[in-house]
């Protein structure tokens, strides 16, 4: 068994858990050669990313099959000695986009209810409901509508999302006369529509990792190129609401 950390085999293998290291590594501590005749392994297809299987032949003298995608495919595979065509397809249609919502949402959940709780003590009600609105579009809007958003990143896709959330709260913002002033309920906007959109863009960047068209080097590539962004333009818009109330605070 691999130690990937309580990962699927699929976002194990994109991340690196799942791989050539770790399957050699496992091996040699089993003593595997020593318990079995045969020099075959199958690993699951979904691994195929992270396992080079010549370099596994090279290093421990077993040959690597590839299993089928799905579980339910392995007693035929048994059966048969081979993966039939439809066994290799990969699907990634909204059922199986959909899947990983509640994953998703069980990972993100603590940060969600406490960035929720901190917006609504030190910002009110509509900070606090733009937080969930832009986590609920990441977690599950995003999965829905991956396919109909604009842009090829999956980072763009969720701003793109993010930026309806931070829109809608700005507005909001704007629209609610809380005796602060037009230039007070100005930068509250402002800086909702900083700071909401990168939350989304976050959590839809989560996805790479179980989607049938993202490689770990794409990955890799997203995540130096946008996090920073995101950090830049969520902190941006965090300063400014501070700083917003702390003016408030000392004109009061």
């Amino acid at each position: 068994m691999l130690d990937t950390y309580g990962i699927n085999v699929w976002c194990a293998a994109g991340k690196g858990s799942f791989g050539t290291d770790e399957l050699v590594s496992r091996i040699q501590k089993t003593g595997l050669a020593d318990e079995v005749e045969t020099r075959r392994l199958i690993v699951p297809q979904l691994g195929a990313t992270g396992v080079s299987a010549h370099e596994v032949h090279k290093r421990s003298g077993f040959k690597v099959r590839f299993g089928p995608v799905r579980a339910e495919d392995i007693p035929e595979f048994l059966r048969e000695g081979k993966a039939t065509p439809e066994m290799r397809r990969v699907r990634f249609n909204l059922r199986d986009r959909a899947v990983l919502i509640p994953v998703e949402t069980q990972n993100a959940l603590p940060f969600v209810a406490g960035a929720s709780l901190a917006a609504y003590v030190g910002d009110g009600a509509i900070g606090s409901a733009g937080i969930v609105a832009a986590s609920a579009a990441g977690l599950a809007g995003f999965p829905v509508l991956m396919p109909y958003l604009p842009g090829d990143d999956f980072s763009t896709k969720g701003f793109v999302l993010g930026g309806a959330v931070g829109v809608a709260a700005a507005a909001a913002a704007l629209l609610n006369d809380d005796g602060t002033g037009l230039a007070s309920r100005t930068l509250r906007a402002l800086s909702y529509l900083l700071a909401l959109p990168p939350i989304t863009s976050f959590l839809a960047l989560n996805f790479t990792g179980c989607t049938t068209f993202a490689s770990p080097t794409g990955v890799r590539r997203e995540i130096f190129k946008y996090v920073p962004l995101m950090a830049g333009k969520a902190g941006a818009g965090v300063i400014i609401n501070i700083a917003r109330r702390i003016t408030r605070s000392s004109k009061g």
